[in-house]
Parts: C-alpha cells; sequence; structure tokens
C-alpha cells in the first residue's frame, strides 16, 4: 500500500524539496503540501495522509499545536514526524508530548527521510534515529522531577510490562527486548500493545516520554 504523505512548512523550498524526495520512492506519495499549522489540519482533513511531516515554526499556528489537534481526533490514524533544524530542541520534546510520532532533521538524506516516513507509517514509530530517546532523555532531566499522575498510572501496569516499558524507553525493538528477556516477539507485542491500551498512549514514542516522566526510567548519568 502506497504511504500518503503531507508537508506542512512555512519555506517553499522545503515542501518541494521533500516532495521531490519522496515521490521518487516507492511507495510514497505527497498527497499535499501546507504553508501553516491551520493550512495542515485543513489539508488533512481533505486529503487523509497516513503521515504528515509538521514542521515546529510556522505562522497562525505552529507545529506543536498543530499536533495536539491533529493525534487529539478521536479515531485519528495519522501519524506526525516533525521537522526540526537541530536535535534538541525543546519545541520537538514539547511536540512528541502533544503526539508526535517521532521527528527528523531537516538535512536528513533521502534514504533517512524515507525510513523516518516508512517506520512512522507503519505505527511502529521505534526511537530511531537515537536521537530521539537522547531529546527525551535530556529534556525529562530538566523537567521538575516525576510528574505525579504519570506516576500513579504506571501502578496499573504488571512487572513485565514495567519491564518492557522500561526496554522501550531505552531504544530497544520488540525483537531485542524479546531476545533479552527469553520470549516470543509475539509476546512482547502483546505487552507492548497491553500498555498503550492501559496508559492511554498512541505509539512507542509516547510510552518513551511517559517512561522518563514517570520516573520509571532516568537519564544516564543521573
Amino acid at each position: 500500500m502506497t504511504i500518503r504523505v503531507l508537508i506542512a512548512d512555512d519555506q517553499m523550498m522545503v515542501r518541494q524539496g521533500f516532495t521531490v524526495l519522496l515521490n521518487a520512492e516507492p511507495g510514497i506519495e505527497v498527497v499535499g503540501q501546507a504553508v501553516d499549522g491551520l493550512d495542515a489540519l485543513e489539508k488533512a482533513a481533505e486529503l487523509g495522509p497516513d503521515v504528515v511531516l509538521m514542521d515546529i515554526r510556522m505562522p497562525r499556528l505552529g507545529g506543536i499545536d498543530a499536533t495536539r489537534r491533529l493525534t487529539g481526533e478521536p479515531g485519528s490514524a495519522v501519524k506526525v514526524l516533525v521537522l526540526t533544524t537541530f536535535d534538541l530542541d525543546e519545541y520537538v520534546y514539547e511536540a512528541l508530548r502533544a503526539g508526535a510520532s517521532g521527528f527528523l532533521l531537516k538535512d536528513a538524506s533521502a534514504d533517512e527521510l524515507a525510513q523516518a516516513v516508512r517506520v512512522v507509517a507503519a505505527g511502529d514509530a521505534l526511537l530511531a534515529p537515537n536521537l530521539t530517546k537522547r531529546l527525551i532523555a535530556e529534556f525529562s532531566r530538566v523537567s521538575a522531577g516525576p510528574r505525579a499522575p504519570r506516576r500513579e498510572r504506571a501502578g496499573d501496569l504488571t512487572e513485565r510490562e514495567t519491564e518492557v516499558l522500561s526496554l522501550i524507553a531505552q531504544g530497544l525493538s520488540n525483537a531485542e527486548i524479546a531476545a533479552g528477556l527469553v520470549v516470543a516477539e509475539q509476546t512482547v507485542k502483546t505487552h507492548v500493545s497491553r500498555i498503550l491500551v492501559k496508559l492511554g498512549l498512541r505509539d512507542r514514542t509516547q510510552a518513551a516520554v511517559f517512561a522518563y516522566e514517570s520516573g520509571l526510567v532516568r537519564p544516564a548519568g543521573y
């Protein structure tokens, strides 16, 4: 199946450059472009993309609020991949908390761009590249400690689910978790699905944010 992509960025050269790169990839089609957050909401409703490449800083409505509104729609299946110029960006962290499934540097190669779109579209939202994990760890570190409501919600998980959540936050894939726990990969997938349902999260990236903010996982060196 073809992955339908909407590109939202106020810079025409960025929109056009990404459009050319993605349309050259098999199984990916850019179905539209948006010049700001409001335009992205309108185009997403009209075109029904699978993935939205969303710039953070745009006029009228920025990428964080647009992401929150897109992913907050009941039954919404659209995935948001945030575009940024540098990795340790607090605004990108806020976008991840708002529902984005990951982020991508604007100077990414064609291969990195296509791979990111495919990963996010598949619903895996793996913490790859490792920049995503590093970003979450950095900004959860400087926040005002674990958030009490999240600590309480973590108590709904079983011991094994808590263990799996911790490994997700460390950036491990299902296959790596299965190997480490000596269980079938399908068993890990079941645990991941239950974790997301119990915590009301969209994907693995949201699970990693939750794990750090609840204090379940501590950034390295702290």
